[in-house]
């Protein structure tokens, strides 16, 4: 009877465990499925399960190339996910579940070594390594870590864990299905910088705040000299790359709630928030003078590139349309008598 007794007892006290575990991953589903963007998923979800299991740590192995790769870039990813998000090799992320796609438990550090930062394996004593998936293809392990050597060890059993690999992979696959398509109705596929659609918008949105407000706000109108020269000298490919140069280049040296568009061809337009015409200017002369001492590298060369730029202010009356024409205009007039 005692014996007996004592199965019972463990019986339900693994049952409390169990709807206890069961219901912390029910509302981790429940939140997550309220997101509405990956790097909102993500982030909730880390944070979510390092509270809810009392987790040292917690963080994302990604394996390169990501289909997450435009979320995490650097025009993208916030400052949390670059802290928390980790790119793997993999023949890494294999190796760490190399007989299936169940979780990996260890205790053994060692195990580890090579394959997780130093600075994430430092304060760990055991680890879960839940694999994630996307499209059918593994593409990251979500690292579990406790301080505690005994929490994770691999005579444990996988199965809450592999419940939680399947809701967060189809919860992140279909946030990522619908952020796509608007990542590709916004962004520009060559550059990545966003496209006219989304400058449309934003230029809308500050000739509305000056009106309100009456917050200066500026734009500028920039294309590439001679860019039909590059492409009929070097070809289509290095004229792709000018482009994507030149872009990531404007971003780099404006500010960051400056933004920069890919207008059409090799036309950008970058919007000045809080800018006067004085200062636009000043954006201007210092765009075109850093590509004039710059060269792009280009096949173990230096090939010059440089750019024109046409400065506009909004009086709070013009039209987008008109606004863009006056910086335009000021563009070929540069083009004349360069910013001095």
């Amino acid at each position: 009877m005692d014996n007996s007794a004592e199965q019972l007892e463990r019986l339900l006290e693994n049952s409390r465990t169990n709807e206890a575990i069961a219901q912390k991953l029910f509302d981790i589903e429940t939140e997550i499925l309220a997101c509405h963007t990956s790097n909102e998923l993500l982030q909730r979800l880390l944070v979510l399960i390092k509270e809810k299991f009392a987790l040292s740590d917690i963080a994302l192995l990604i394996v390169q190339p990501t289909p997450i790769s435009y979320l995490l870039s650097d025009n993208l990813a916030s400052h949390w996910h670059k802290e928390n998000c980790f790119n793997i090799t993999e023949e890494h992320l294999q190796s760490l579940h190399q007989h299936s796609l169940k979780p990996l438990l260890t205790n053994k550090k060692e195990q580890l070594n090579h394959i997780i930062p130093k600075a994430l394996l430092a304060q760990t004593g055991s680890a879960a390594l839940i694999p994630l998936t996307l499209e059918g293809k593994h593409f990251a392990s979500l690292y579990l870590a406790d301080n505690d050597q005994e929490r994770f060890h691999p005579k444990l059993g996988t199965f809450h864990l592999e419940q939680l690999a399947v809701k967060i992979s189809l919860c992140l696959s279909n946030v990522l299905i619908r952020e796509q398509l608007e990542y590709m109705a916004n962004y520009d596929r060559l550059t990545g910088v966003a496209n006219r659609r989304l400058m449309e918008v934003t230029i809308t949105e500050e000739i509305t705040r000056q009106k309100r407000y009456n917050i200066p706000f500026s734009v500028l109108f920039i294309d590439c000299n001679k860019f039909k020269q590059i492409n009929d000298t070097y070809g289509h490919d290095c004229g792709d790359e000018v482009l994507s140069y030149v872009a990531k280049t404007i971003e780099h040296l404006i500010r960051e709630n400056d933004k920069c568009f890919r207008y059409a061809g090799d036309e950008f337009v970058v919007t000045l928030a809080g800018q006067g015409y004085k200062q636009a200017l000043e954006v201007a002369k210092r765009l075109t003078q850093y590509f004039q001492s710059t060269p792009m590298p280009y096949n173990n060369e230096s090939l010059p590139v440089t750019i024109s730029c046409g400065a506009a202010v909004s009086d709070g009356e013009k039209t987008m349309s008109e606004l863009l024409k006056q910086a335009d205009q000021q563009l070929y007039l540069h083009k004349k008598i360069p910013v001095s």
